[in-house]
């Protein structure tokens, strides 16, 4: 009989490029590694959010591979051979399957949760109560999928979501989960809402590594042979050969529409949800941003060195602590300033944000 505890495993993937977030996230200096709450990156914070449950050397990091040594310097007791390069993203499926089929080749017993590099939760001894309940679930039955469900606010169209269906016993505020749904249209969303039996899907997991080996064979056989061939090399001199040769060739998807949708139907894997009743921010644009910061009576939100003179609802934010921004008499704006670019947009169009990274020239990504 193994001990559980000893085959437990955290994993974070932190690969996106964040440009929901420019001018201040870059392709050199993506939004995980800048230090956007209280001075620490939101990998930091999701680094330390599994202390006390899982040791160091069981923790795993997946980003780009052009940010190795940052990654390492950040993240105290991160090794070389827990950091899991990608040469190019290929989405959320192959990262974390990548996580997935390296911890199988080296524990058969794994089980892993799966965190993002976007979040703020708080408090953080209350997530890691959910967290050992989740990893309790999976031990008692390697076929469940335990993700976290957030209960919606609003009728959000860039959250996937998840619908609850009954409880599971034995296990306090577990639930099946019925369904995936990867970010529907606003009728929908408001439908949702309404019903009070959906929640946003968090993005974070806890599964049996070979159980994802598995069902990302019988559901997405091209990537399972590239990231099979990778996990067999990865431990060896050939790891970085063998990435960078095949690691660029799985098909991009994400793991909700390349996993969890499909998976819904496949009786092998039990979907089930945990909700968590507790403060969370997936900090993913500039609003998200400005819900860290304090408002005023006019809902201004700022961290800059401005000046303002009959200005609402505003979030003016600043990297350069010499340079005054000053307005009168705007509302509603968003306005970005570091030393090379300055944003400017209304806060109903953040979304808007990534179109306009997106289409300018590579030097100021």
């Amino acid at each position: 009989m193994t001990n559980a505890l000893a085959h437990r495993y955290a994993s974070i993937i932190a690969g996106g490029s964040g440009t929901r977030l420019w001018p201040f996230s870059r392709h050199a200096r993506p939004k995980q590694l800048l230090p956007l709450a209280g001075g620490a990156s939101l990998l930091e914070h999701a680094w330390l959010r599994v202390d006390g449950l899982i040791p160091t050397e069981r923790r795993l990091v997946c980003a780009g591979e052009s940010f190795r040594s940052e990654v390492l310097r950040a993240l105290h007791g991160l090794t070389d051979e827990n950091f899991l390069g990608e040469p190019v993203g290929r989405d959320t499926l192959n990262a974390i399957g990548l996580i997935a089929f390296v911890l199988a080749s080296r524990d058969p017993h794994a089980v892993f949760c799966v965190l993002t590099a976007d979040h703020l939760i708080e408090p953080a001894e209350a997530f890691r109560q959910r967290l050992a309940e989740a990893f309790r679930l999976v031990e008692a039955d390697p076929s469940r999928l335990v993700t976290f469900g957030i209960k919606p606010t609003h009728a959000a169209t860039g959250y996937g979501y998840l619908e609850r269906g009954a409880p599971i016993a034995g296990f306090d505020g577990a639930f099946l989960a019925e369904r995936f749904v990867e970010k529907p249209d606003a009728a929908t969303a408001a439908r949702y809402l309404e019903a009070g039996t959906f929640a946003w899907n968090s993005g974070m997991f806890v599964l049996s590594a070979a159980t994802l080996c598995a069902v990302i064979r019988r559901v997405q056989p091209a990537a399972a042979a590239g990231l099979a061939e990778i996990a067999a090399a990865y431990d060896t001199p050939a790891r970085d050969a063998t990435m960078a040769r095949v690691y660029p060739t799985l098909p991009k998807t994400s793991i909700d529409y390349g996993v969890l949708e499909p998976a819904g139907r496949d009786a092998s894997l039990t979907l089930c949800t945990l909700p968590l009743e507790l403060s969370w921010l997936d900090v993913g644009n500039w609003t998200s941003y400005g819900e860290t910061l304090a408002s005023d009576d006019a809902d201004n939100k700022s961290n800059a060195h401005w000046v303002d003179v009959g200005s609402r609802g505003m979030l003016v934010v600043s990297d350069d602590p010499s340079h005054i921004i000053a307005t009168t008499g705007c509302e509603e704006l968003i306005i970005v300033h570091t030393k090379d670019a300055t944003l400017v947009c209304p806060r109903a169009a953040v979304e808007q944000v990534k179109a306009v990274a997106d289409r300018l020239p590579e030097a100021w990504r």
